[in-house]
């Protein structure tokens, strides 16, 4: 096996599922025909039992070997959806992104965001709706936001050192209408959306942008 088929297989894991596009996009723009190429190395991981597929879904989508996931299941479209983010975000540097974790856990805490990420020099906790939510079910989330942010155990919880708690952001077609004074909360629909809100500044010694919100 390829050291790319060895990334296509942990990007799969990372991200539950993601569509013969969204990988040809990932790991194949830079040939001469990236869906081409895409679908022969696909098809041989698939072929030799490394990843799975759905073909009832076109373009196939694809998941890591065993998933536990229903592949024709609501959540399939969550989860490409993240992926989709992702490659925005991708688009605008992918110096800029320093990590990007999908629905982590903390031990005790009742948050689980959809992404947790650093990128251009700020944390975020990422709320990515395929399906609109009542305001009153937002406000609760942001409220297990609040409480985490009181807690202090943020601090311990998460994989880099910032100096305050991550904005929370919601990626979503609507605006929802939550209030917070405690947790920093944007919204937009995509990344191109947050983008044409900040003011770049310095660059940071770590090599990330920091980026003012506002």
């Amino acid at each position: 096996m390829r050291k790319r088929d060895f990334e296509i297989i942990d990007s799969l894991h990372q991200f539950r599922a993601m569509t013969r596009d969204q990988l040809a996009t990932l790991f194949f723009s830079q040939t001469k025909n990236p869906v081409r190429h895409a679908n022969e190395v696909l098809k041989r991981l698939r072929d030799r039992g490394y990843i799975e597929a759905n073909v009832n879904h076109q373009p196939y989508t694809y998941f890591p070997k065993s998933t536990r996931l229903k592949t024709n299941g609501q959540k399939i479209e969550h989860f490409l959806k993240i992926v989709d983010f992702y490659l925005q975000l991708r688009a605008y540097g992918e110096k800029n992104l320093k990590h990007f974790a999908v629905e982590s856990q903390f031990p005790g805490i009742d948050v689980r965001p959809d992404v947790l990420m650093f990128w251009k020099g700020s944390a975020f906790f990422v709320e990515i709706q395929n399906r609109q939510y009542s305001t009153q079910v937002m406000q609760q989330k942001i409220a297990r936001y609040e409480a985490f942010a009181h807690s202090q155990l943020w601090r311990e919880c998460l994989p880099f050192q910032v100096k305050g708690f991550p904005s929370v952001w919601i990626v979503a077609d609507q605006k929802y209408n939550v209030v917070s004074e405690d947790v920093r909360i944007l919204q937009t629909k995509d990344v191109a959306g947050l983008v044409a809100l900040t003011k770049p500044k310095q660059q940071t010694s770590n090599g990330g942008i920091s980026i003012k919100i506002g």
